[in-house]
């Protein structure tokens, strides 16, 4: 079956409004993280730390240089992810929508490239 990556993306505020709003959503996400397991789509995830803890390995013409910072200057980032294993978009957009739901961010939904044969 094909890969999809979710990941989901916020400022590097914090996207709830209050502790309790933090401890819900986290809440949620686990329950869906429970079920994406038991349905046998998952096949990891995770959360980030902010974006300014960072470091980006850049490529030059004298070797490499290691900057500080998210390698893109912009307002949200990747915040956290999963990685599923899903017979077709249909289903990984479904699992976004809960995922969204749960986590209260907005997810981005992208398959990966396709996969060897096993």
């Amino acid at each position: 079956m094909p890969q999809y990556l979710l990941s989901v993306h916020h400022g590097d505020e914090s996207p709830y409004a209050t502790p309790e709003e933090r401890d819900q959503a986290f809440a949620d996400t686990g329950a869906v993280n429970a079920e994406m397991q038991a349905s046998g789509v998952w096949v990891f995830a995770g959360g980030l730390h902010p974006s300014t803890t960072a470091t980006v390995v850049r490529r030059t013409a004298d070797g490499l240089l290691h900057t500080d910072g998210p390698f893109l200057d912009a307002k949200e980032h990747i915040g956290g992810f999963w990685i599923l294993d899903v017979a077709d978009d249909d289903t990984a957009l479904a699992w976004a929508d809960r995922a969204a739901v749960a986590c209260r961010g907005d997810v981005e939904v992208r398959p990966f490239q396709g996969m060897p044969e096993e």
